[in-house]
């Protein structure tokens, strides 16, 4: 009598989780922060005083806020759902994925484009990936999600899809 090599998968052979935060580009920073300055000295030359730092205490730090806010969504595969910023999907539901490039994203998000979708996209990033979903209660048809890797995504998605 011959084992059988049909063992169950161990916890180990699950693909590893991907995860990845959409950051601005660097050159966004200089340019962000520079734009408050610019704004920060027009004003300070207006006002007297000691009111004429104020520009600069409340300008500057405010840009720091927003380039770090627009920098904030996280896209990760993890526990068999697919989590962008504070929307899970989970992963049963994936029909299909398709990882786009910059035309295909613009073809997917043109004027065809199905205004049920849910897309979380960042103009900075080029690729995307396309979540086609086959959950019958849901309306949503597809998700769209800008990632800088889409192949990657992509495969683990399919991978947590196929492991659960």
């Amino acid at each position: 009598m011959s084992s059988s090599s049909s063992a169950p998968a161990s916890p180990a052979a699950v693909p590893s989780a991907y995860a990845e935060r959409l950051r601005l580009p660097w050159w966004a920073w200089p340019a962000g922060l520079a734009c408050a300055g610019l704004l920060a000295a027009e004003l300070w030359m207006g006002a007297p005083g000691l009111r004429s730092w104020l520009p600069f205490a409340v300008l500057i730090p405010a840009a720091v806020a927003v380039l770090a806010w627009l920098g904030r969504i996280r896209v990760a595969v993890t526990e068999g759902e697919l989590r962008v910023d504070d929307a899970n999907l989970p992963v049963r539901y994936v029909a299909d994925v398709v990882p786009l490039d910059a035309a295909g994203r613009r073809e997917v998000l043109g004027v065809g484009s199905d205004p049920l979708a849910f897309v979380v996209q960042r103009p900075w990033i080029g690729g995307a990936v396309q979540v086609v979903l086959d959950d019958p209660a849901d309306p949503t048809p597809f998700w769209v999600v800008s990632t800088r890797r889409p192949v990657e995504l992509a495969t683990a998605i399919l991978a947590a899809r196929d492991a659960g």
